[in-house]
């Protein structure tokens, strides 16, 4: 591993604080809020479409919609089975949430013609003035959350571009919104447009892991999971052909020729390459480990605050290029957040900064090749794989919470006019796991409705609980 890459990973240490810093400024406003409107915390907590669930349990949020894409909302307990992998499970609990639709939006510049932006009343000397009344409550709570640790800098400035012109048109003037980032910034929550632009126009790349093509040898976390996690010999001897090519020395490259014979080159043993690819792809995974964990920290922070604010909406959008999330900890870390946000009635979209990829690789990034890749095309193969699972953590957030998963299209504009948009029935199933080993293993969720002509759109797993803490003797 290089010496770049120790450093990036002790920076990852000391940036897990920094998801708690990246909410003061939503905490000010619920302050404040809470200050100036002192009957909206009642009427949060009287909120009747919320579910009270039991602590050993896990939400399913589930949307159905017609073949008009129109959320249905008159189906009943009866009319859903659940499915915990692939065996029926029984429904403990079954709760229909009706959220506010999205306030309708106008262009900037017919808004700036026909109304005001909110702005505060001037102080007044007259003592016969009345008191100006506080506003209402906010229709919609809207943070768009910039995954600039993941960002490279095309998709960057295309993301600043088309964000910078479609925040007016996606936030109504009833809403209140926040521009925020993975890594620390917040323009805290706003009516003021234009507040809202500036800070995305201060977007920029704060990569703490950047994987660098360079590394010998070049294994990416996909690869390193197959190599650590899943055993997988193919991956295995892939790399150490790889690193004998970039280290430029004997082992398994040189051991290995068209008809199985030696073809030359000692230095390394096959022992001792093997032991140097599976040191790299440990410490791949442990830095990727950290990246992924103050990226989903920072997810998870943001719902827990918004639960908090009054209202009947909240939507957190994830605008992010992805990145894998294939180890144990980071499918424990996704389950989590699922969790919170069912319990939160916060529903998370997605639109993926990459637009419409390709999975092919670039000279530049194939490097010297080894004999093996030549043939097989493993390299290739890794590469698009990584690529495709790149997205799955933001389609299983917006899958999981009712949202929208916008991705693989240029139409990075029509993306942002349609995250905004909550839909309008929310089924929460509520399933016990009483009877589920606590193992931490990874369970695979179904959802099916008795209804024909219809898309069911539901959360797809869950990580059980973590197995107790061994006694001591």
């Amino acid at each position: 591993m290089s010496e770049s890459c120790q450093r990036r990973a002790a920076i990852l240490c000391c940036s897990a604080a920094v998801c708690f810093c990246l909410v003061a400024a939503l905490s000010a406003h619920q302050a404040n809020d809470s200050a100036s409107r002192p009957n909206d915390k009642a009427a949060a907590q009287s909120d009747d479409f919320k579910i009270t669930v039991g602590v050993n349990s896990v939400l399913v949020p589930v949307v159905v919609r017609d073949a008009h894409g129109r959320a249905v909302g008159d189906l009943t307990q009866k009319d859903f089975a659940l499915f915990d992998q692939d065996k029926p499970a029984a429904i403990a609990g079954f709760s229909v949430q009706k959220r506010a639709t999205g306030a309708e939006t106008v262009p900037d510049a017919e808004r700036s013609a026909n109304t005001a932006a909110p702005t505060m009343p001037p102080a007044s000397t007259n003592a016969n003035t009345p008191a100006a009344q506080p506003a209402a409550t906010p229709a919609r709570f809207i943070v768009f959350l910039f995954d600039d640790l993941h960002f490279d800098p095309g998709d960057l400035l295309r993301i600043k571009n088309v964000a910078t012109k479609m925040l007016g048109q996606s936030v109504g003037d009833s809403d209140m919104a926040a521009v925020v980032t993975t890594s620390g910034t917040s323009s805290g929550l706003t009516r003021d447009r234009a507040v809202l632009q500036g800070a995305v126009e201060k977007l920029a790349a704060h990569p703490l892991y950047h994987h660098d093509n360079r590394d010998c040898p070049n294994i990416g976390v996909y690869e390193a999971d197959l190599i650590v996690n899943k055993h997988n010999v193919q991956a295995l001897e892939s790399a150490e052909q790889a690193y004998s090519v970039c280290a430029h020395v004997g082992g398994p490259e040189g051991a290995m020729g068209p008809s199985g014979g030696k073809t030359g080159g000692s230095s390394v043993d096959e022992g001792m390459s093997a032991r140097m690819v599976r040191s790299a792809a440990s410490q791949v995974l442990e830095i990727g480990d950290r990246d992924v964990s103050v990226t989903l920290s920072t997810v998870k922070e943001f719902v827990r605050r918004m639960a908090k604010l009054p209202g009947q909406q909240h939507t957190l959008i994830l605008v992010s290029p992805g990145f894998v999330t294939v180890t144990p900890n980071s499918m424990r870390e996704k389950s989590e957040v699922l969790d919170l946000a069912a319990r939160a009635n916060v529903t998370i979209s997605a639109l993926d900064a990459r637009g419409l990829y390709t999975t092919n690789l670039d000279a530049s990034e194939r490097g010297a090749a080894s004999t093996r890749d030549l043939m097989t095309g493993e390299t290739q193969q890794y590469h698009a794989e990584t690529m495709n699972m790149s997205e799955n953590v933001m389609s299983e957030f917006a899958n999981g919470t009712g949202g929208t998963f916008f991705h693989n299209s240029n139409d990075l504009e029509g993306g942002f006019k349609s995250l905004a948009q909550a839909p309008e029935y929310v089924y929460l199933l509520e399933m016990s796991l009483d009877h589920v080993k606590s193992d931490g293993a990874f369970h695979r969720l179904k959802v099916k409705v008795a209804r024909d002509s219809v898309k069911v759109q539901s959360r797809l797993a869950y990580v059980a609980p973590q197995p107790p803490p061994k006694q001591k003797k």
